[in-house]
């Protein structure tokens, strides 16, 4: 776990899991595109009695970062002040979301780091070494 000093730092996903489950405040932050969530998935958190705050950081299909994200997301929150957990397909966007939300003044604000996804194996696949999915977190598709 590392932190550049502008978030509270990164998280595996297990970590993220446990924080979810144990803090009645927390949230997840799903900040992948539209086109994402519907092919390839997202965390299902109905065992914890949650929803996954779907926001995207950068819009599809340009991928040029929202400029209102952390409004966005504050609406959704609903008056939650708790931790906020952020993930994306492999930890870069949610680190920016992140870095982000802490600016605003949210948080502990953390990412997690391998995303849902996670990173890319000596064959360039991702879902094979790390992430939301490889832990075996609970997760849906449409």
């Amino acid at each position: 776990m590392g932190s550049s000093g502008t978030y509270a730092g990164d998280v595996t996903p297990e970590t993220a899991w446990q924080g979810l489950a144990g803090s009645a405040e927390a949230r997840l932050v799903d900040v992948r595109t539209q086109p994402e969530w519907s092919f390839v998935g997202i965390p299902d958190l109905a065992n914890l009695g949650k929803k996954v705050i779907l926001a995207s950081w950068q819009v599809y299909p340009g991928m040029a970062v929202d400029g209102g994200f952390v409004t966005k997301v504050e609406g959704q929150l609903a008056g939650s002040r708790g931790p906020l957990y952020f993930i994306c397909r492999s930890g870069a966007r949610s680190r920016a979301a992140a870095i982000a939300m802490t600016e605003a003044g949210f948080g502990p604000c953390f990412n997690v780091a391998g995303g849902f996804e996670g990173d890319r194996d000596a064959a360039g696949h991702r879902g094979q070494s790390n992430g939301w999915k490889v832990a075996g977190l609970p997760w849906i598709q449409d």
